[in-house]
């Protein structure tokens, strides 16, 4: 007998598992099929973000920070400690055991809310059918009303680096180290390349990365972007930009890579080396012939604005279709299609995504750039704080970087918060609330902020918008 469901959801990733949950929530009766499964081979939910990404390396990057912490950070508050060692199987270990908790609470709010979880892989068929091929090889056709695809995406491979899992790594690889490399490689200066990179610099590793791009973090604004090519240089990572890699050649557990740059062709050698040069769709077998969704020319499934495809009743979500790759994007398309399908009207802002790189200090950022905005001929002002001059900053000796805000020059409508510094990504958050609200600088320079806090630094951004800060001298107006 084949099961029918009002609502059948490919993926139990961030926006697989809040859709199925969401929908349950609802009314719908919901099935969420997921076929990715631990190092024991039981089917893990929560997808790349809980099992082999966010979660995992912000444990590392937490774990790898407080020994840092302890050897470079503490004398100053007068704290002496010796013989400071890492561990980093228990590092890992540790790790593993939050996502073991983690990816356990998503099946027990499946269990709570009513989601039907069908343990394998998810094939659309025509006629809004899936094909469950289970775990266990059986195969087994499922009805719904409605289908929601969220497989997510997988680390992108390059011929120059083919990935092996023991010397040159992907970043999953780069999560499962049992010692800290000597020489480490990175190839590519985004968000997974430059926390994975900390991490290992943080406990020790010499740390060279390669980045193909002439500009440094080309999606942030160049102000932010500029500081914090200074301050991770300082901190020991070797960023290249401009460097193409063109091969490489493992021997006796090393690499040697060979890239080009504006010097030349130049060779490097690294104990391990990890690729991160972005991640690319996954649509392998998710899509039979004449299911009727059609791909846009990248590979990602075609939607609109509302994650629909161009099949009636099938939508799709996150990593798999059009912007950016993130989880929290991923989650909140899975609210808004569910609401849909129950009938309400539900929309969701693509211009306030925050976007956060959570090295240390925190680079995060929402709304537009300085150069967007005036490539776009739109008249701004432009306030910013130096966390340097932040008595809670300096309280916790933590004062690298800066709050920008930037407002439309007629309205003074905020048009982006840009934030390099201790809680970057909890500060723009704040930014990003008052931006859904259509909030001005005047407005946030007229708020009461707690002293002190680290959120005072936005205030003082907002308020030298308009020339109006009290802690820093003020600028002319731009």
């Amino acid at each position: 007998m084949i099961q029918k469901f009002d609502v059948v959801v490919i993926g139990a990733g961030p926006g697989g598992y809040v859709a199925a949950i969401k929908a349950a929530q609802l009314g719908l009766k919901t099935a969420c099929i997921e076929k990715y499964q631990d190092k024991d081979g039981k089917v893990a939910l929560g997808g790349t973000c809980l099992n082999v990404g966010c979660i995992p390396s912000k444990a590392l990057l937490d774990s790898s920070y407080k020994y840092h912490e302890a050897h470079e950070g503490f004398k100053v508050h007068g704290i002496e400690a010796k013989g400071v060692t890492i561990d980093v199987p228990q590092m890992v270990a540790r790790k593993n055991s939050i996502i073991k908790n983690l990816t356990g609470g998503v099946a027990g709010l499946f269990k709570s809310n009513g989601v039907t979880l069908l343990e394998g892989h998810g094939k659309l068929l025509a006629g809004k059918k899936v094909e469950v091929t289970g775990t266990d090889g059986k195969v087994e056709i499922v009805e719904a009303e409605n289908v929601i695809l969220a497989s997510g995406s997988r680390p992108v491979d390059i011929p120059p680096a083919p990935v092996d899992q023991d010397v040159i790594v992907d970043s999953t690889g780069a999560l499962e180290f049992q010692a800290v490399p000597k020489k480490l490689g990175v190839i590519g200066a985004g968000v997974i390349g430059l926390e994975l990179g900390s991490v290992w610099a943080r406990l020790g590793a010499e740390v060279t990365v390669l980045e193909a791009m002439d500009k440094f973090l080309a999606a942030a604004d160049e102000q932010i972007a500029k500081e914090a090519l200074k301050i991770l240089g300082k901190q020991g990572l070797d960023i290249r930009l401009g460097a193409r890699v063109t091969g490489s050649e493992v021997k006796k557990k090393q690499v040697t890579v060979t890239f080009s740059d504006a010097n030349g062709e130049q060779k490097l050698t690294f104990d391990k080396l990890i690729v991160a040069v972005g991640r690319r769709p996954v649509t392998t077998n998710l899509l039979a012939a004449d299911s009727g969704v059609t791909l846009d020319e990248r590979g990602f499934i075609f939607v609109n604005d509302q994650c629909e495809t161009s099949v009636p009743g099938v939508y799709a979500i996150g990593d798999v279709v059009r912007g950016a790759m993130l989880a929290h994007k991923a989650s909140e398309e899975g609210v808004m299609v569910a609401e849909r399908i129950k009938g309400h009207k539900a929309q969701m802002n693509y211009d306030l995504i925050p976007s956060v790189i959570y090295t240390h200090p925190e680079i995060a950022w929402v709304g537009k750039t300085e150069q967007q905005l005036k490539g776009e001929g739109v008249e701004i002002n432009v306030g910013t704080f130096p966390f340097a001059a932040s008595g809670r900053a300096m309280a916790a000796n933590d004062t690298a970087g800066l709050v920008k805000v930037i407002a439309d020059a007629k309205t003074d409508r905020v048009l982006g918060v840009h934030v390099i510094g201790p809680s970057a990504a909890e500060l723009v958050q704040q930014g990003a609330i008052g931006m859904e609200f259509g909030t001005s600088a005047e407005d946030l320079g007229m708020m009461v902020f707690s002293h002190p806090t680290l959120s005072e630094a936005l205030h003082e951004a907002a308020l030298a918008v308009n020339g109006h800060a009290i802690h820093i001298a003020n600028r002319k107006k731009r």
